[in-house]
Parts: structure tokens; C-alpha cells; sequence
């Protein structure tokens, strides 16, 4: 079957809408490098648009009705809303689900150490990454500090032209020989990749009359180390033990950016899988009240498992609806069981994108590209299908059906050549439940590298797609 580029599809009013989509994307990219960035921009986006915390409607002794809107936040990590349809719940909801953690490095919490008149910050990587790719770039700190007293300091530095950034050293080229002999993967081990924070040692006064300070006093020979708990005290308060109930990310430094002299693409951190993320947000926001409820569910800890009490396999999205069940008069564990049963899911993931300077990964039948409109796999996993939902046909016609009545394009593709490897979603967790589940999304070139490829155009058919998707009847 022959691929449409969907680009000489649109009209200029569609391209004009186009353009504002991928600009309100880009905000959402730059403001939402964490999780709980995502959350925090994700809450003050909803409750403009008239979402209730589900807790506070719980305290009120409050019901919920046709149209009424609502969300459950989990550990600042996690979200789900729900606008509560026509139709009775146990009859199932249509839900969007994606994840909003992203590959990065993350602080330890005894990180802190000097060598050679370098201060460091000792990271632990996060997901899957080629650690090669994170040395010698900018990089910028995110995360809270929570110290004993409870109190929450919140850390965004390295973005600002202002501000300085951070980075990992990497072995001059002239002196690189028995480095460029080691495989990819051992070229830069994982510990390694630890940050420079600093070089200057802790100033001392020495002035006639002046007294050495008690910090001076200790510094010794790591005072570039005590120079930076100087700043990191008089900035934000914390010692070195706070590092211990600290979560801090290392990102890389920078804004996302149209990409190519046509501006075609986006250039950017993290879009796997915030891209999807923000598509089934607008989605969920630009539609009116349904039959069916709608629902989405945005997650932490995709990248190593969907583990955790904010991932996908917690109870939380459970919990989350049996309360509105509680909330509609609905509930009992029979109509619980009953809605998630019933309910069709789209699980949106992004996808490989075919790359012709890699051109023999790919199965070029199936394989996704960029310009060619969302994406759909019916199953992921690795060598076999190892790991995978698979969906079947009748919702995949289901699916075809809705898109076509809306002429959203799309796209279907696997991940790589069958043998090479593969990966998985959060398709399979929710598909326990018995619920129709398959993985869409939109195609990335560079994916897990700190800065990712996607079409505008492709992340404007998602959205379309997503939109058609939570205004349909259930299967």
C-alpha cells in the first residue's frame, strides 16, 4: 500500500491550524521537561477549562452528573481526568493514555563530590539511553529538594540564557585512541556520566584583619565542592544532607525549535511520549460532552516498566475510577469490573520513524514515517511479540471506521526488523482488564536521544485522530 505524505493534503485553514497546534505544543515541551513539570502544567491547563479535583468533590459530598469534569493527580507524578458522559459508566469509557517521563539522568542522593578542582554531581541514568549521547551538551537541573521541615524547594536552572549550565567531559579526540576501540555502548560507562557543577574554589578573605570563615576552615582540599554548598545555601537554603530526600533530573539545556529551512518539524527533549501527551489533552479539552465518558490518563515510570506507585501497574487509575463510580451512584465491584471491561482504549506511545541513513533496521513495509499521520501498531514487544498487546481486527475496522468518517490520515508500522528488538507500552497493563486496547501515537526519528524529531504534521493528525476517537461510540 502506497504512503500519502499529508502535507499536500491540508487546505490553507488547516495548515493555519496546524501551525497554532504545534506552537502551543512547543510551550507545553518547554514548560513540562519533568513529570511533575507535565502535572503542574497539566492541572493549571484543566482546571482553566473547568476540571475539579475528584479529592475535593469527594470532601464536599458532592455528586457528578452528565457533563461534569474531573481530575485525581497521584504523587505530583500521575494524572487522570474524566468528563462523565451520557451513557452509564459500566457501559465503559473511551480512554487516552500516555506517559509523561522521558529518558534522562537522574541525581543520586550522596552525590556530591570533588576531584582534579572539579565539583560533580554523581547521576544514575534513567531508561533506556545511548550514554554517549549526553556528553559535551548543555544540560540543565529540574526536580525538588524536600528538606527535614517538609519544606519543598523547587530547582528549574540551566534553561534561561542567564543561567549557567552543566555538562559531562568526554576524552579529547588527540587522545582518544583506545577509547574509539570500545564498543558503543562501553565508550562512556555509566559512571561516568557525572556532571561538572563547578571549579572555583571557596573564596577566602585575606585581607589584613579579615578571620577565615568556619566554611573556609574546612574547605581544604575540597574547597571547589564547599564553594558550591555555599551557593546551593545561599540560593535555596539546603545543606548536603538534603540531597538524600532530593529529586532532581538532568535534562538537556535548551528550548524546543522548528526544525529544517521549511519548518516542518519539531526539535525537542522528551518528546517521547509527551508529544502524545499533549495531543490526547487537547483532544480531551476541544471536545463537548459525549455519550460515552472520556478519559485520560497520562503516567510516570513508562521507561523502566510502568512500575511504581505512580506507573501504569499501580492501583491508582483503578481507584481513581471507582471513585467517580462512588460519585455517579454507580459503584459496586461488579460495575467497576463492567467499565474497564467495557471501555476502548487508544494506548498512545510514540513509534520508530524510518531513517534512510539506517535504512536496514526497518522493514520499509511497515514502518513508520515522518509526514505520514499518526501512527498505529497493533502489537510491540520484542523478537516474537515477546511483551505485547496485539489488538484485534475488529477494533483495528473499528478504529478505520471512525478515522475515515473524520479523513484523519493515519499510518501503520512495527518497531524495526522483527529480529533487532523492539519495546513496549502501557497497552498491555490496561488490557488485562479485558478492555479493547491498541498503541498509537506519532512517528520520532532519534528516539531515546536527548533531542527528538516529529512532523508538525503528524502531531496535528493525532490530535485530530485523538478527537475523533473520544467522540465515538464504543465498539
Amino acid at each position: 500500500m502506497e504512503k500519502k505524505n499529508v502535507w499536500e493534503t491540508y487546505d490553507v485553514a488547516q495548515l493555519a491550524e496546524l501551525e497554532q497546534l504545534n506552537a502551543e505544543y512547543r510551550e507545553f515541551l518547554d514548560s513540562g521537561k519533568t513529570e511533575r513539570e507535565c502535572v503542574d502544567t497539566i492541572v493549571n491547563t484543566i482546571e482553566a477549562a473547568g476540571y475539579r479535583e475528584l479529592e475535593t468533590v469527594i470532601k464536599e459530598g458532592s455528586t457528578l452528573k452528565t457533563g461534569d469534569k474531573v481530575y485525581s493527580v497521584w504523587m505530583n507524578k500521575a494524572v487522570a481526568m474524566f468528563q462523565i458522559g451520557r451513557n452509564p459508566l459500566a457501559e465503559g469509557m473511551n480512554i487516552l493514555g500516555a506517559h509523561i517521563d522521558s529518558p534522562r539522568l537522574d541525581i543520586k542522593q550522596n552525590p556530591l563530590y570533588e576531584d582534579g578542582g572539579f565539583a560533580y554531581l554523581d547521576t544514575h541514568y534513567y531508561g533506556g539511553v545511548k550514554k554517549y549521547q549526553w556528553v559535551t551538551i548543555p544540560l540543565a537541573i529540574h526536580g525538588v529538594i524536600v528538606k527535614k521541615d517538609g519544606t519543598t524547594v523547587e530547582i528549574n536552572i540551566g534553561e534561561n540564557e542567564e543561567e549557567p549550565v552543566f555538562f559531562i567531559s568526554d576524552l579529547l579526540i588527540h587522545l582518544s585512541q583506545e577509547q574509539l576501540e570500545k564498543k558503543a555502548a562501553k565508550v562512556i560507562e555509566g559512571e561516568a556520566l557525572d556532571i561538572i557543577i563547578g571549579n572555583k574554589p571557596l573564596v577566602i578573605d585575606k585581607t589584613e584583619g579579615a578571620t577565615e570563615d568556619a566554611e573556609a576552615k574546612k574547605a581544604g582540599k575540597d574547597a571547589v565542592k564547599t564553594g558550591v554548598l555555599n551557593i546551593l545555601k545561599e540560593t535555596y537554603d539546603i545543606e548536603e544532607e538534603d540531597f538524600i530526600s532530593a529529586e532532581l533530573e538532568v535534562v538537556p539545556a535548551g528550548k524546543a525549535r522548528e526544525a529544517g529551512f521549511d519548518r516542518s518539524m519539531i526539535l525537542a527533549y522528551g518528546q517521547d511520549d509527551r508529544v502524545c501527551a499533549f495531543t490526547s489533552l487537547k483532544a480531551m479539552l476541544d471536545t463537548d460532552v459525549m455519550d460515552r465518558t472520556k478519559c485520560c490518563i497520562l503516567v510516570d515510570k513508562e521507561e523502566i516498566g510502568s512500575v511504581g506507585a505512580t506507573g501504569m501497574q499501580s492501583r491508582f487509575f483503578e481507584n481513581a475510577v471507582a471513585e467517580v463510580l462512588n460519585l455517579t451512584g454507580e459503584y459496586s465491584e461488579l460495575n467497576l469490573r463492567r467499565c474497564l471491561a467495557h471501555c476502548c482504549m487508544l494506548s498512545s506511545d510514540v513509534s520508530s520513524a524510518f531513517d534512510p541513513s539506517f535504512a536496514g533496521s526497518f522493514d520499509r513495509k511497515n514502518v513508520a514515517t515522518l509526514g505520514g499521520g499518526m501512527v498505529f501498531n497493533k502489537f510491540t514487544g520484542a523478537r516474537g511479540k515477546s511483551g505485547s498487546n496485539d489488538a484485534n481486527a475488529e477494533y483495528l475496522a473499528h478504529l478505520r471506521s471512525i478515522l475515515a468518517e473524520k479523513k484523519v490520515q493515519f499510518q501503520t508500522a512495527e518497531l524495526g526488523k522483527v529480529d533487532l528488538g523492539g519495546g513496549g507500552t502501557i497497552a498491555y497493563i490496561l488490557a488485562l482488564y479485558g478492555m479493547n486496547v491498541i498503541d498509537s501515537g506519532v512517528a520520532v526519528m532519534n528516539m531515546h536521544a536527548p533531542w527528538e524529531a516529529t512532523s508538525k504534521a503528524d502531531v496535528y493528525e493525532a490530535y485530530r485522530g485523538y478527537k475523533a476517537f473520544v467522540e465515538c461510540a464504543g465498539l
